[in-house]
């Protein structure tokens, strides 16, 4: 990871509230990385930074808007999660609340699991991790090798 990290965030309806709230209070740091959200959580997002920064300065805002996640977008950020291109992940889920793509979203947090993603699922989390020294310094996670299952024998009993 870069100094510069690439931050998706993400929020059930019952939870985007939260998330525009916590990019309020957070927005200074927030601008000098790349962020990624899922459908209406990134327009939120957008307008709650554009919101904080001063009119005459020059620093851009940049939200990559992926499809919403019922549409889609859950599995769009999982696949760039797969590919390397996200850093840290705060997904903000209502659980209380059934969701119509809970499977979506079950995979989703596996595979931030699986590829070692520092994920926040409530604000507390994300508040740690956006605080910790690591946020904006170079990092080196450790990835599980995975070698043995790709090249593992699929000949065995038959």
């Amino acid at each position: 990871m870069q100094k510069s990290k690439r931050i998706a965030l993400v929020a059930h309806d019952n939870r985007k509230k939260d998330l525009t709230e916590w990019v309020e209070w957070n927005w200074r740091s927030l601008l000098d990385h790349t962020i990624v959200c899922t459908g209406t959580t990134g327009t939120m997002v957008e307008k709650a930074l554009l919101k904080k920064i001063d009119k005459g300065t020059k620093h851009p805002v940049s939200v990559r808007k992926l499809k919403s996640g019922p549409l889609g977008g859950d599995q769009q950020l999982g696949s760039l999660i797969a590919e390397g291109e996200i850093d840290l992940l705060v997904f903000l889920w209502d659980p209380m609340e059934p969701q119509p793509h809970d499977v979506d979203v079950k995979a989703l947090l596996r595979i931030a699991v699986l590829y070692n993603v520092p994920t926040a699922c409530n604000r507390s989390t994300a508040d740690f991790l956006i605080s910790s020294p690591l946020f904006t310094q170079e990092y080196t996670p450790i990835l599980v090798d995975y070698s043995s299952y790709i090249e593992r024998n699929l000949d065995r009993g038959r």
